[in-house]
């Protein structure tokens, strides 16, 4: 029973999303325990007099938003030695064509063309070359404009590079390309609900790790837009790579832009692990990808980008670095971002304290949450100025 008030298509769009949530089984490596029955069948009953149209598109819609989701946690949690760039970018782009969305696939090469030096810079120190992921959604009739551009951080594993984390729960960092999965998967479903305006999603992907080749602390990295980033820190490297995905969005013909990541510790201080940090201009570009937010689901919260905190970002030798150090660490991170923006409308999502549950629920086990799809293809019916 869904129990409050409220319009019955939407009620019954929360059910069949929060049943279809429940369905998820994350231990596909487990050979001690048999895998789970398949799912019972259900029926959504509704009382009064209802739209039975609208009804079935909002199950429809439902159900369809469980699936996606429950597709990015199976790719957040699968393990770095077999989700390689290489793989996540095969079965994203695989995935996103069961929405009729395209994929292409740009290779090293195609990346070195491009002048993308910061996704480069961080795939170095790694025997598994980088990709570029590019999805397009371009139903017929669509207008010019708007083109909402998504841009997903795709880490397939993080070990922090040369400024190497510690061992204790390095674990986790398979799930550092949560944000590509969650751009992946809302494309597969803005495709199969038929979203009226164009979109672009965008992932880089690729691992960070301590080579003999990789990035150091006061390494100097070119951007694709030409910008110039002293890396003070090699764990700081979602951000860099982001860099060049914004940059190719934009510049690809994105009008708005929204970027998901799991960028930074510094948001987990501040918000803790159930709500999202919202950061980007203009406020109400910011106000309304926070709405849908809600409306979905994905509890998330505005912070602060005022030009103030640029300062920390100020390098002597390049045009910026990649840190500003722990004072307001997940803001100047997003400030770094907003470099690469060109002054579109952007919003920066923070995922890193949602995109993992430490503790089960009835609509998620322990583990990848899913969080941002709802949100992130929700966004794409939406009415925002050209």
């Amino acid at each position: 029973m869904v129990r409050g008030t409220g319009d019955v298509a939407t009620l019954a769009q929360a059910a069949a999303e929060g049943l279809t949530l429940a369905e998820f089984y994350g231990g596909g490596y487990k050979t001690s325990e048999p895998t789970p029955a398949a799912p019972p069948s259900w029926t959504l009953v509704a009382e009064g007099t209802v739209n039975t149209s609208a009804l079935a598109t909002a199950i429809k819609r439902g159900r369809i938003l469980g699936e996606c989701s429950n597709l990015a946690r199976d790719l957040a949690n699968e393990p770095g030695n077999t989700l390689t760039p290489r793989e996540f970018a095969r079965r994203a782009a695989a995935i996103a064509a069961e929405g009729g969305v395209t994929a292409d696939v740009l290779d090293e090469k195609q990346i070195g063309d491009l002048g993308m030096g910061l996704l480069l810079g961080v795939a170095r120190g790694s025997s598994e070359p980088p990709r570029l992921i590019v999805f397009r959604h371009d139903p017929p009739g669509a207008p010019p404009s708007p083109v909402l551009g998504l841009v997903g951080k795709g880490i397939t594993f993080d070990t922090g590079g040369i400024s190497i984390k510690p061992a204790d729960g390095m674990e986790r960092m398979k799930d550092d390309m949560a944000g590509g999965a969650a751009v992946a998967c809302a494309m597969r479903a803005i495709g199969l609900l038929g979203a009226p305006i164009r979109v672009i999603g965008v992932v880089p992907t690729t691992e960070n790790m301590p080579g003999g080749r990789a990035i150091k602390p006061g390494d100097i990295l070119k951007s694709a837009d030409g910008k110039t980033v002293e890396v003070i820190n090699t764990d700081a490297e979602g951000r860099l790579i982001l860099g060049d995905g914004l940059w190719y969005a934009r510049t690809t013909g994105a009008t708005h832009l929204v970027d998901v990541a799991t960028l930074t510790g510094a948001v987990v201080v501040a918000l803790g692990k159930t709500t999202s940090g919202l950061f980007g201009t203009p406020n109400a570009w910011v106000e309304q990808v926070r709405r849908v937010a809600d409306r979905e689901g994905d509890r998330s919260w505005p912070m602060p980008v005022f030009d103030d905190y640029r300062e920390q970002l100020k390098s002597e030798i390049a045009d910026l670095s990649n840190t500003g150090g722990r004072p307001a660490g997940s803001i100047t991170a997003a400030l770094f971002l907003k470099e690469f923006t060109g002054g579109l409308p952007w919003v920066h999502v923070d995922i890193a304290g949602t995109a993992w549950a430490e503790e089960a629920r009835p609509f998620m086990p322990k583990g990848a949450t899913g969080v941002a799809v709802r949100t992130l293809a929700m966004l794409a019916f939406e009415t925002f100025e050209a």
